[in-house]
């Protein structure tokens, strides 16, 4: 039961992040431009796709691979190029930049650790 529960709250965790991608389409684009992202409608857009399909996968417990595929592909490039903290002078932003830097690479080491979690899993039930 304790499975299905951090299922949930994993995956709608990352589905919240693709509404949030969605509903604030303009604003996460400028902040994605502001970035240096070439062609940040798309990559929002896109990024947003990522989490959905990556999170919808983790909380109905199907095609994990893909979901893990999807989320890291996410996580991986966003960590580096918009959380760059390392670049960041202004020691306040510094600090917010590798707080989500870091944020972003202990999800990333939790969807790997979906891979270890026997498969197929069987819904409602793990």
């Amino acid at each position: 039961m304790l499975v299905v529960a951090g299922r949930v709250l994993f995956g709608g965790y990352f589905l919240m992040m693709a509404l949030n991608h969605f509903k604030n389409r303009a604003m996460m684009v400028g902040y994605a431009a502001s970035k240096g992202v070439p062609q940040a409608s798309v990559a929002v857009v896109g990024s947003g796709i990522l989490l959905l399909l990556g999170g919808i996968y983790i909380v109905f417990g199907f095609y994990i691979p893909a979901a893990v595929l999807f989320l890291t592909l996410f996580l991986v490039p966003v960590s580096f190029k918009m959380h760059a903290f390392w670049a960041v002078t202004d020691p306040q932003m510094k600090m917010a930049e590798q707080v989500n830097f870091m944020k972003n690479m202990a999800l990333l080491g939790a969807v790997w650790m979906m891979l270890a979690i026997p498969q197929p899993w069987v819904p409602g039930i793990m």
